[in-house]
């Protein structure tokens, strides 16, 4: 039985207004949000916070208002500014109040000594009511920060994007912006977008949110952003997306972990302005990395999880169903690049990798950005590629079996699949790989198909010259023409 929840009075309320009270608080110095009875925040621990249930009788949009129900995420150690919700319908916006009534907790909770009206720290979207379990299921939550996340098509949460980047691998400290303000206008039919406005404030920058929420085979949610500068930033990143990676096949510690493959995602995908498909596999740092790939005005990027065999993975947390999030400008970003940042990390609890585009100019104050941009949270990529894609990247010792391996030299083995190579098979394409590195020399590159699969393998060695990076490029080619993506990789000898 839907009961009812505690309602403000209702505001008159357009995107319009939203975008210039973010542009009007970019001339004001920053404020930082509320911050309820700290005290009893921060004893709201994980485990207290993990007790604390919204009950789904109390949900927005639970009665035939609309067809997606809104639940909200109490406050906690972890998540300890309040963030104000309002329904939104017909151009008016109403706050909804605070009340601990909303939440099932135990009895002795200290969460029950929060003040009323204190605010929510996050919400989600819960499955459409004509589920018989849109009560414990839901399909994308708002919850920290600017983060946000979103279930695939396997229906699995994983990686999380974000509103915006500040000085991401910076000397300085990373800045991290607060959605403030969410407006949430329900969908009134499972075809229909609910609809998302949200207030961004931070200490060098201000912005209004859309976000088109499309619940299909995914998650599809279309984002239009204005975005205000408070202060000059080193590092702006646009449409971020942040997730984990630990190891995989292609290098992974001795005795570091009984499972063969811990990661969200595997590798960045980018379809450049200029047609290429570039494949680059994460890598778990030694230290903070930032890798840029230069373009203009790309036609995507994502971070995506291509590695789907349960028995890579044999853990229970579901890893081969992380979906894939692919970026999608639907303006001319003009000239700048994907940035990738990979951060080291001993344990699967920390992402440690980011992707975004970074735009060319400097990011100063009192400069202003309009972006519009798709995101889709599937199982792989919404525009696959006509040439063939990378599926593995092996590293191990250079040399031949049976005779004396030479020191310093490095063995990599790249496997691509696809219906483009299939003339390999039938010996009517005349195919080689070609590879090249910024330091060192490669010996012995070949190719060859492997034995009960339809893939085809890539092999060189590389003899670098020192110890700094090296970085690797390679695809296939026949008759003239790329038959794979390219890849990209970025070798560290071991010292």
């Amino acid at each position: 039985m839907e009961k009812s929840l505690d309602f403000g009075p209702a505001e008159r309320f357009s995107y319009d207004m939203l975008v210039e009270q973010a542009r009007r608080m970019a001339e004001r110095p920053y404020e930082p949000p509320l911050r309820p009875a700290p005290d009893v925040v921060k004893k709201i621990d994980y485990e207290e916070w993990g007790k604390i249930r919204y009950n789904t009788n109390y949900a927005l949009f639970g009665d035939n208002s609309g067809i997606y129900p809104a639940t909200f995420f109490h406050l906690g150690m972890f998540f300890h500014k309040a963030v104000r919700m309002y329904e939104l319908e017909d151009g008016k916006a109403r706050r909804i109040h605070y009340n601990n009534k909303y939440f099932d907790m135990p009895k002795d909770s200290v969460a029950r000594k929060l003040p009323e009206k204190s605010g929510f720290a996050g919400f989600r979207l819960q499955e459409s009511r004509k589920r018989d379990d849109w009560r414990t299921q839901d399909w994308i939550a708002f919850l920290g920060a600017s983060y946000f996340r979103a279930i695939g098509a396997l229906n699995q949460y994983g990686l999380s994007a974000r509103g915006v980047v500040i000085d991401s691998a910076e000397p300085t400290p990373e800045e991290f912006p607060d959605f403030t303000d969410f407006y949430i206008e329900g969908a009134r039919s499972e075809s229909d977008p609910v609809f998302v406005y949200a207030l961004l404030d931070g200490p060098s920058i201000t912005g209004a949110y859309r976000f088109s929420l499309w619940r299909k085979e995914g998650v599809l949610t279309e984002i239009e952003a204005a975005l205000f500068m408070r202060k000059d930033v080193k590092r702006l990143g646009l449409a971020p997306l942040t997730s984990m990676y630990w190891f995989s096949e292609s290098e992974k510690r001795r005795l570091e972990d009984w499972r063969p493959e811990v990661h969200d995602s595997d590798g960045l995908a980018i379809w450049t302005g200029a047609g290429e498909r570039i494949w680059r596999p994460l890598i778990n740092q030694p230290t903070s990395v930032t890798s840029s790939f230069v373009d203009s005005s790309p036609k995507g990027f994502g971070l995506l999880q291509r590695d789907r065999l349960f028995e890579n993975y044999l853990d229970g947390v579901n890893y081969e169903r992380r979906p894939s999030v692919w970026v999608e400008p639907l303006d001319a970003w003009g000239p700048g690049s994907v940035q990738l940042v990979e951060l080291p990390t001993d344990d699967e609890i920390h992402d440690n990798i980011t992707a975004y585009w970074r735009p060319e100019e400097p990011a100063r104050a009192k400069s202003s950005y309009r972006l519009r941009y798709r995101l889709h949270w599937l199982a792989d990529e919404p525009y696959p590629a006509a040439v063939a894609r990378c599926v593995a990247t092996r590293i191990g010792r250079g040399g031949q079996p049976g005779k004396p391996r030479p020191r310093g030299v490095y063995k990599f083995a790249i496997e691509f699949a696809g219906a483009a190579l299939d003339p390999l098979w039938g010996d009517t394409v005349k195919a080689s790989p070609v590879v090249t590195t910024s330091r060192g020399s490669i010996q012995g590159a070949f190719m060859e198909p492997i034995p009960g699969t339809r893939r085809w393998r890539a092999i060189f060695d590389l003899l670098p010259e020192g110890t700094d990076p090296v970085e690797l490029r390679l695809y296939i080619q026949g008759n003239g023409e790329a038959l794979t993506e390219t890849w990209l990789y970025q070798f560290r000898p071991p010292t």
